[in-house]
């Protein structure tokens, strides 16, 4: 900045000069100032950190945070309060039979839209490329334990494990493929009932996997019925309740309507707990509850238990 002088005079009476800071000429520029966005404006507000996805997942009971790779590692049960996720068919399998002993039955047979009902062959498109599966339930043969048996498991992400002409003719064949080879039948449930996209071919299937059931009985072989979240609808109404041993996972939902419906029919108040394994077993339409995590433990047993003192074929 630009200075002037001011004199002054000391007592001695000497003349001294004293240089002085001066203001800036009025037609000097005035300093710019370099504005602040305010907050929530957008423009200086910071990015939001991309987490990946697939890392972590909520339990939907106790609302813990749970890693994605510890959930699986627990078979898709929470750690913390021991609430069933769903699991995927080929991840139960894997659980429970033992390596490389299972060998699948009808692989390769798939739905047909004879109704040409809308939209069917769009949602089999999409739930085939979505869970890489053909239809609802995978059926073979494996060993559990030193068992050999025939074992069947739905799948609840393939049209809600809804029950079609293919899943009905897939469980049939593996239960009269048990009966030949007097093996026991398992059948893991998950299903929303029948499905409606086929109408009365998919009402046909109960009575033909009850028959089926009824023959492997007359041979005196085990059927053991495993209910899992959900197990609803005409599968209830047939080969699900149909089992030597009705067993189920903790909370699972069974019941042939939905509570909903129920209470909206009767118009009454349903009991607490209505239509979860805890209540069915207490009100005896099960026989236990076994967790998802020693359900291969209990199952050699109960396997052993029917096989005692009967002879190997």
């Amino acid at each position: 900045m630009d200075t002037t002088s001011f004199i002054k005079k000391t007592i001695d009476g000497v003349v001294q000069v004293e240089p002085a800071l001066t203001p800036p000429p009025k037609s000097a520029t005035t300093t710019s100032f370099i504005k602040k966005n305010k907050v929530g404006s957008g423009k200086t507000r910071a990015k939001k950190r991309d987490i990946p996805e697939g890392l972590w997942t909520k339990c939907q009971a106790c609302e813990a945070m749970i890693f994605d790779k510890e959930l699986d590692e627990n078979l898709q049960v929470c750690p913390k309060c021991a609430h069933h996720f769903p699991i995927a068919s080929r991840e139960r399998i894997h659980a429970l039979v033992e390596t490389c002993t299972f060998e699948e039955m009808d692989a390769e047979m798939v739905s047909v839209d004879v109704l040409k009902f809308a939209s069917y062959k769009s949602k089999l498109d999409r739930d085939k490329k979505a869970t890489m599966l053909k239809d609802a339930v995978v059926t073979g043969i494996g060993k559990i334990g030193a068992h050999q048996v025939a074992l069947g498991v739905m799948d609840f992400r393939f049209m809600g494990g809804s029950m079609g002409a293919v899943v009905g003719e897939k469980l049939t064949r593996l239960i009269e493929r048990g009966t030949e080879g007097h093996w026991p039948v398992i059948i893991i449930s998950t299903s929303g009932g029948a499905r409606m996209q086929e109408g009365v071919f998919s009402l046909m299937q109960m009575a033909k996997t009850s028959a089926a059931l009824a023959y492997h009985a007359q041979q005196r072989l085990p059927y053991i019925s495993y209910l899992t979240n959900n197990s609803y609808g005409g599968v209830m109404a047939s080969y699900a309740a149909l089992g030597d041993l009705n067993v189920a996972e903790p909370g699972a939902m069974i019941g042939f309507a939905g509570p909903r419906v129920i209470k909206d029919t009767t118009h009454a108040d349903l009991p607490p707990g209505f239509q979860t394994a805890e209540f069915l077993l207490e009100h005896g339409l099960i026989d236990t509850i076994i967790p998802r995590k020693e359900a291969k433990e209990q199952l050699i047993r109960l396997l052993d238990y029917f096989a005692a003192g009967k002879p190997k074929l």
